[in-house]
């Protein structure tokens, strides 16, 4: 399983992405959580308020993931982070489930969510 960040410059742009990753199967949750960055741009610091989002997927999917927030993002250069990370059986095989390599979706139900 990765992780893949990303930041955006409004929260439309941030939903937008999350929703086209969520609804072709390219994550299986995507966290949107507001930030204020400081970084250097064409030679000058710069800060934004920014919305990252937190993409779980799995790492057969990084290269398509990375296609499709680079197609859809506004910025020229967005930010694409990928840190492998480990999870417990369970939420791993969701995410899995929900990504299309075991088929079918999960059966978690109302009552055990995931995200």
């Amino acid at each position: 399983m990765i992780l893949v960040l990303t930041s955006c410059g409004s929260a439309a742009e941030a939903e937008r992405i999350a929703e086209a990753l969520v609804g072709e199967r390219l994550a299986a949750c995507v966290q949107i959580l507001p930030m204020r960055s400081v970084y250097r741009w064409q030679g000058a610091i710069e800060r934004a308020e920014e919305w990252q989002l937190q993409a779980k997927t799995r790492a057969a999917l990084a290269e398509r993931v990375e296609a499709r927030i680079k197609a859809l993002h506004g910025y020229a250069l967005p930010e694409i982070v990928m840190l492998s990370a480990e999870a417990s059986a369970d939420y791993a095989g969701w995410v899995a489930a929900e990504t299309g390599e075991a088929g079918e979706a999960g059966e978690a139900g109302e009552a055990g969510k995931a995200g």
